[in-house]
């Protein structure tokens, strides 16, 4: 399994111009260790994950249909990823159980 350098360059990109690392009010809320995220496709909910999920390849899966969705430009200001909320859950789930 080779690395994938691509998506860590475009994954810095995003958490670069995410506004919740920006702003205090938002990343105070967020534990260390931890980012924020917006899930949904249409109606989103904000759910905090552990940076560890981001070496996960079922979590790039979800970066990577964020990149195509979105480009740079997250229309919440943070991490959003064009998912169900219930799909979201289960591949949590899944990473939560490894």
């Amino acid at each position: 399994m080779g690395i994938r350098m691509p998506r860590i360059t475009s994954l810095k990109q995003i958490l670069n111009r995410s506004s919740f690392l920006l702003n205090p009010d938002l990343s105070s809320t967020i534990p260390k260790g931890c980012l924020a995220v917006y899930i949904g496709e249409r109606q989103r909910s904000r759910f905090v994950v552990p940076i560890s999920y981001l070496n996960e390849p079922a979590f790039q899966d979800l970066l990577s249909q964020a990149e195509e969705e979105f480009g740079f430009n997250h229309p919440e200001g943070g991490l959003t990823i064009p998912c169900s909320v219930d799909t979201f859950n289960e591949i949590t789930s899944r990473l939560n159980n490894l």
